[in-house]
């Protein structure tokens, strides 16, 4: 699975300023999850992460490569939540490194679909998550309460990482958390739709899309993301004769 390498990378780079906080993760590190969405209210909350107004962005990408996914970690750039003292830009990005995925190129992606749809089902207690898939955004209203008992990044990423290990195609999973300002939240919001787009289009190619270059619709993101065109013809080509993009 190399098709977002490119946009690990160009992650990487954002980042590459930057001096992250480090913690392996560690099973039992977890924070408290409730099985179930928790409604913190305004009044009970003690800041907003990536709230109105505040730099946002979140995304998942797949690898099967060791080096740019090596190990289960959770990285943090800026304040911690005990440091955090209001509302404040925030971005969550997961880098998963998937086993070679074996099967069709169909089952693959419902494969992927579905390790995805992990971040849907990490409830922590004190921590509630509002995602805008449409705009890549995620908002956290974090309680109180659970400032006070000492909630961390590190024990909410070992929460999504627990998660996302459920299924055995995942191998590692690094999440990152970014509470800074001055890092590009917009280039990362870039990403996500570039990765997003790119998952969309391949939803096309399984059904069979055109190889003819000059009439596909899709031809903008086949150029863009790296690899998409050797997937495209790869399954798209129904014997036909394979022209050049």
């Amino acid at each position: 699975m190399e098709l977002f390498n490119g946009l690990i990378k160009e992650t990487q780079g954002l980042l590459e300023h930057g001096s992250p906080r480090e913690w392996a993760y560690r099973p039992g590190g977890e924070w408290k999850d409730l099985g179930q969405s928790e409604l913190v209210l305004q009044k009970d909350a003690a800041f907003e992460l990536g709230a109105s107004g505040k730099g946002s962005a979140n995304y998942v990408l797949f690898t099967s490569s060791s080096e740019l996914v090596s190990s289960d970690r959770v990285l943090l750039y800026g304040p911690d939540l005990k440091e955090i003292r209001g509302d404040t830009d925030f971005a969550r990005i997961v880098l998963l490194r998937v086993g070679v995925l074996d099967d069709d190129n169909e089952q693959v992606y419902r494969i992927l679909k579905d390790i995805e749809f992990a971040k849907y089902h990490v409830y922590p207690e004190g921590y509630m998550v509002r995602m805008s898939p449409e705009n890549y955004r995620e908002q956290v209203r974090v309680s109180k309460q659970a400032i006070r008992q000492s909630i961390s990044f590190q024990s909410i990423g070992a929460s999504y990482i627990k998660a996302y290990k459920k299924d055995p195609n995942v191998l590692n999973a690094t999440v990152i958390f970014l509470t800074a300002p001055g890092f590009d939240y917009k280039a990362m919001k870039d990403i996500a739709k570039k990765a997003n787009d790119a998952t969309n289009t391949l939803t096309h190619i399984l059904e069979g899309l055109s190889t003819d270059c000059s009439v596909c619709a899709l031809k903008d993101v086949c150029d863009e993301i790296e690899g998409m065109k050797e997937l495209h013809f790869g399954v798209g080509d129904k014997g036909a004769k394979k022209e050049q993009h």
